[in-house]
């Protein structure tokens, strides 16, 4: 874009004091690629999403019935004085993708719709069979879902393994550990005790046919219940006629669970009940989910649940071949069927262009990460051919190798061509320099952020000088001055097998930091996140679950078990544990807060309790906590807020108005240390708590290591459930930090750079440079070329993705790797590490 748009050409912003935003006030063009900047934390998401975004939606939740406004996702109503010129908008956000293990890749882009309609049409039907309308293809139908599996798959139950965990302990132990806690749970085992059963007898030793009873009987026989007494006891009580406390209605651990599961109203009680189950296969549809009709019609040779099982690049080409094979038809049915064919072909190439083609269309939604989420959601939006719209995208690039950001850029300027404007929160370098209008916001986070720095053509931001954005795109890449690490020894991983990891051997320098790079869907996560931790962890002793849906809100027991498989060969030498550093949040309650989760506050509690006010009102360390009833507000119970339901409008958070936030009650809050109540502490930002308590060598190290993080912004209180993923893992690499751990440690992060600005990526690798420094390894699988450039060995995976990934194209130091002609990384670890380095 060669000039400045003019005034009716604006979206308007005034006034924007949405978080951290601080009166904003800001213009940017319609149907432009506007990119917004700015370090982690600084406000960006506010102004995209919290502002724009979200005054969109209110207006048009305006112009739609109360009723129908309770069935959407509505956003709070922003801080704002006025938005002039705004378009409605598309949000496209960094999430999950979806709660339901019924949503998949093929209901997402709606391509499984058309995928029935095809095979109810032009299906090749066995003798005898009826033509089947399309939704006897789908296993959301009551006419499509097989019957024994209710179109799920799987089948749930349980095993004497899930409801008795440890056969080591008696009854009265509660070997049964099915069965429900408190009363409930005794009644059943003083029936038990009336029937003449041992409850004190190990359970591995009690007769297999009793074991068999308490666990799978159907039976609910009533007994009289003397709580308290033996069996002998109760006989002789029975015979004599003392009547009984109560009679009670005994109820098999198998029929407990699976009825709680079905029939309880409590989401806590139905996951209790998921937690002893395991789902396995159907054994009607063999997990194919649909009526045994439906899977006897065939397309291509073959049925509807293995069509969309095949990867989307297959699918594209059978399609393809069969469009050659319908043109000469010319009856009624081919020609639909062509019709949908071509459809399909279409829908299908636009997220081939994305570089999702591994991906199969009965891939399950919550398996995928957020950057395949958003961009199965833009592949959609790009075949909507919607004009006029202001699509806000979070981060888009997010998760993507420099080759697949490629791609994505030219479905962005698709999007844009068709007349639409979009806004695009993102870190990126490659994506910033393709904007036509950029805006910097910071120049720091939090309270230090906020402000507008920058808001014009791109090359204007080259002379502000404020800007932590600026050096990144202007300024010549700097060389790399640490020399590369020498491996001080090596582990040997052999048979790896995992998603598309095949038999695969890994050798894993140690005592160096190794990037694992690759395409999208090479494999990287597979190798990093999941079979290496999950192969070492069995090595080294330790629990670690591998959970690939464990984002799923589901209230459905888990599959049955399955985990990577592989060896360490030669044994873990130097290596004394291993820690995985993910970006899961550090809390999913408002409860957990950067000062409970690294731990420091259970000394800030202690330094209450040791002042002489507190001793005098004999108040102990469990006084100064909010998650303890005798310190806490009883209003808010130490949340510090209460909800308020408005009917037909989002549920509004208010500061509860007994304590007014402060989360304690009021003669707690009369201690005070150093000046400070409990609820002043927890108000601080992290560079406050370094200067608060400078003096107090245990709280000074971890406050001074957590704003080394780039995390001084943070409050000490503050949610973890408003905490991004970056800031969790931040929080938790400075926690490790604060550890004064013996031995060789080996780190793992999975794609640590994900939604960090370039700036907050530096902060990050010096704090990863000195974990290698002390001593340990650190693996990353990691797509930013600056931090595969400066690490000490990088193994590319690929030399594709899916099933053309899963290979290791190329080992050794970044100049090796960038020199390899083999490897996809190389152009792009050229820009960093050139060939001709040392």
């Amino acid at each position: 874009m060669s000039q400045t748009p003019s005034p009716h050409e604006m979206i308007r912003v005034r006034g924007a004091r949405e978080h951290n935003l601080d009166n904003v006030d800001v213009d940017l063009p319609r149907d432009r690629l506007v990119v917004v900047t700015g370090v982690s934390g600084s406000g960006k998401s506010s102004l995209a999403f919290g502002t724009i975004y979200a005054e969109a939606q209110r207006r048009y939740l305006e112009s739609v019935s109360p009723y129908a406004r309770r069935l959407f996702d509505q956003m709070p109503v922003p801080v704002v004085a006025a938005i002039e010129g705004l378009p409605p908008a598309v949000a496209l956000q960094q999430q999950r993708g979806g709660s339901s293990s019924r949503s998949s890749v093929g209901s997402l882009t709606t391509l499984s719709n058309l995928l029935r309609m095809l095979y109810s049409r032009a299906g090749t039907y066995p003798p005898g069979l009826s033509r089947l309308e399309a939704e006897s293809f789908s296993p959301n139908t009551p006419m499509g879902a097989c019957p024994t599996c209710h179109g799920l798959g799987r089948v749930y139950d349980v095993t004497e393994k899930t409801l008795v965990p440890d056969d080591g302990l008696s009854i009265r132990d509660r070997a049964v550990a099915a069965w429900p806690t408190a009363w409930q749970g005794q009644n059943l085992r003083d029936i038990l005790i009336t029937r003449g059963v041992d409850v004190d007898r190990p359970w591995r030793d009690l007769p297999k046919e009793t074991r068999d009873w308490i666990l799978f009987t159907e039976e609910t026989p009533t007994e009289p219940v003397y709580p308290g007494r033996t069996h002998a006891q109760v006989q002789d009580a029975i015979r004599r006629g003392i009547p009984a406390d109560y009679n009670g209605t005994f109820s098999g651990a198998r029929r407990y669970v699976l009825h709680t599961f079905t029939q309880s109203q409590s989401e806590k009680m139905r996951r209790r009940a998921a937690s002893f189950m395991l789902s396995t296969p159907c054994p009607s549809c063999h997990g194919q989910r649909l009526n045994p009709d439906a899977l006897r019609v065939t397309f291509d040779g073959l049925n509807i649940a293995a069509f969309a099982n095949r990867p989307l690049e297959d699918i594209a080409s059978a399609l393809r071949t069969s469009a050659r094979t319908l043109e000469s038809g010319q009856d009624a049915t081919a020609v639909a069927a062509r019709g949908m064919v071509e459809a399909m072909i279409e829908r299908i190439g636009v997220l081939l262009d994305l570089g999702l083609g591994y991906l199969q269309l009965d891939r399950g939604v919550q398996t995928l990460s957020p950057g395949e989420y958003q961009r199965l959601r833009l592949g959609t939006q790009i075949r909507s051919n919607l004009f006029g719209v202001v699509y806000v995208l979070d981060e888009p690039s997010s998760g993507l190798h420099p080759a697949d950001t490629q791609a994505l850029l030219r479905a962005l300027d698709g999007l844009r061509a068709a007349g639409n404007s979009l806004i695009v929160v993102e870190h990126n370098p490659d994506v910033i320099h393709r904007a036509e209008w950029l805006v910097d916001v910071g120049p720091d986070a939090g309270e230090r952020g906020g402000r507008i720095l920058y808001s014009g053509l791109p090359d204007g931001l080259r002379n502000v000088k404020a800007s932590r954005t600026r050096p990144y795109l202007f300024d010549a890449v700097p060389p790399r001055t640490t020399p590369v690490r020498q491996p001080g020894g090596q582990l040997k991983l052999t048979d790896i097998c995992w998603n598309n990891l095949d038999h695969l051997s890994l050798t894993l320098p140690l005592g160096v930091l190794v990037s694992v790079t690759g395409v999208s869907g090479s494999g990287k996560s597979s190798l990093v996140g999941q079979a290496l931790v999950s192969i070492m962890a069995r090595a080294l002793g330790q629990t670690m679950e591998i959970d690939p849906e464990e984002d799923s809100t589901d209230d459905a027991p888990p599959p049955e078990r399955r985990e990577p498989t592989g060896t360490v060969s030669g044994g873990t030498g130097p290596v004394k544990r291993m820690v995985m550093i993910d970006q899961k949040p550090i809390g999913r309650t408002p409860r957990s807060n950067p000062a409970t989760y690294t731990g420091l506050f259970d000394t800030i509690r202690r330094l209450f309790a040791e002042t002489p006010e507190a001793k005098q009102q004999s108040f102990d360390a469990g006084w100064f906590s909010f998650n303890v009833a005798k310190g806490r507000c009883p209003r808010c119970e130490g949340v510090g807020t209460v909800d308020v339901e408005l009917l037909f409008l989002p549920t509004v958070q208010t500061p509860c108005p007994v304590c007014h936030g402060s989360r304690y009650k009021a003669e707690v809050l009369e201690i005070r240390w150093n000046g400070h109540s409990i609820a002043d502490v927890l108000g601080l930002s992290i560079d406050e708590a370094c200067a608060v308590f400078a003096d107090v060598p245990a709280l000074a190290r971890g406050f001074e290591t957590l704003r080394r993080g780039g995390l001084g912004y943070l409050r000490l209180g503050q949610s973890a459930t408003t905490l991004s993923g970056g800031e969790a893992q931040r929080i938790k690499l400075a926690t490790e930090l604060q550890k004064q751990r013996g031995g060789h440690i080996l780190y793992v992060l999975d794609e640590p750079t994900t939604g960090l600005h370039p700036a907050d990526v530096d902060r990050l690798m010096r704090q990863l440079q000195a974990l290698v420094d002390q001593g340990n390894t650190v693996v990353l699988a990691e797509h930013d070329m600056r931090v595969a450039a400066a690490s000490d060995w990088v193994i590319d995976l690929g030399p594709g993705a899916g099933r053309r990934g899963g290979t290791i194209v190329a080992a050794g130091p970044p100049a090796q790797i960038a020199a390899s002609e083999r490897s996809v990384t190389a152009p792009f670890l050229r820009r960093y590490a050139r060939p001709d380095e040392p």
